[in-house]
């Protein structure tokens, strides 16, 4: 028989031999919210991640950690040493799963793999970022989320709630705005809104990062002089979504739609998707300049001008540039229903 003041030392020593050489892969089981000690040994000894359980709770209990349990989704190998298992329960070291949200990502492009990390149905998560009121209760300026879920890399714990994951998204975009930079706002009179929605554009028009500056300014420009912004993306977003060429036709065609800056004056009301730190950073710090046009050449960069005649002769340059490249391509061989080249068969 043991005596009552060896049984520590005993576990203990049980302890060192149960486990510390863990084989296999890893395997997943879930500690649910306000599980005891009990369901959380049966559950790890259901997996078969620990033996003997009634010993397993007592050494827990031991260590004074069966009130520090976390709920969560966990991995562990078969033979891990209780010692790790204990830890990894009681320091919340869950599984978690990547999220990337690229810069320039509309909430309808979100809405997947947001859903993914959720586990809800994508037309739940949509009906609920979409629902009114939404921007006030995640402290945005609106007009609803589009634009404030920021484009990062988010890590989060299989089936998280969609409050959890539109709270980190936020938060992140709440962070970028220091004192410092809501000074600039003041200096350059603009509201967080109209920074944000001037973000998206720019975020939308560049094709590299250092020309960010100058398509600010050239927006900035034309906004003080009460120009149209004529921004192709803000069109396409009133189109709902992107297309080869735009079109007069596909302009006029939602030429009372507030988000088309050819027939609006001024900002849209609300940004076109969510921008990254270098696009905000490029309005709070746009490049002095007088520019107040910009067409793409073929390789992604823009030609920058002061004046109508300027910008309507590099735009035939870019347009002949571009039929060139086109010309240039080389040319790809119909495929038939399988897949297979015509010529071949």
């Amino acid at each position: 028989m043991i005596r009552r003041a060896a049984l520590p030392l005993t576990l203990a020593l049980l302890a060192v031999s149960c486990g510390g050489d863990p084989v296999g892969e890893p395997l997943t089981f879930i500690v649910p919210r306000g599980a005891s000690l009990q369901q959380v040994t049966d559950s790890l000894s259901a997996r078969g991640v620990i033996e003997q359980p009634p010993l397993f709770r007592a050494y827990v209990r031991i260590k004074r950690k069966d009130r520090e349990l976390k709920a969560g989704v966990y991995a562990l190998r078969q033979g891990e040493s209780w010692d790790v298992i204990i830890d990894a329960l009681s320091e919340g070291r869950v599984v978690s799963v990547p999220m990337t949200i690229p810069e320039g990502w509309t909430v309808a492009q979100m809405i997947p793999r947001v859903a993914a990390a959720t586990g809800l149905p994508a037309d739940t998560v949509k009906a609920r970022v979409s629902a009114d009121r939404v921007a006030e209760r995640w402290q945005v300026p609106g007009p609803g989320l589009e634009g404030y879920l920021f484009p990062d890399t988010y890590r989060f714990t299989p089936g998280s709630s969609l409050s959890a994951v539109l709270e980190a998204m936020t938060e992140r975009y709440r962070s970028f705005w220091t004192p410092e930079r809501r000074q600039r706002l003041a200096e350059l009179e603009l509201t967080e809104r109209e920074a944000v929605t001037l973000a998206s554009i720019v975020q939308a028009e560049a094709r590299r990062w250092e020309e960010m500056p100058r398509i600010a300014s050239v927006y900035l420009n034309r906004v003080r002089r009460g120009m149209r912004l004529e921004a192709d993306p803000t069109v396409l977003y009133a189109l709902g979504g992107t297309r080869a060429r735009l079109l007069f036709a596909a302009i006029d065609s939602v030429k009372d739609n507030p988000y088309n800056t050819y027939r609006q004056p001024g900002l849209p009301p609300g940004p076109i998707g969510s921008p990254g730190e270098a696009a905000l950073r490029a309005v709070l710090e746009p490049e002095d300049s007088d520019l107040l046009y910009f067409v793409a050449r073929p390789d992604g960069t823009h030609v920058f001008t002061r004046t109508l005649a300027e910008h309507v002769n590099a735009t035939r340059t870019a347009r002949r540039a571009r039929d060139s490249a086109r010309v240039a391509e080389p040319s790809r061989p119909a495929l038939d229903s399988a897949g297979v080249p015509r010529a071949t068969r």
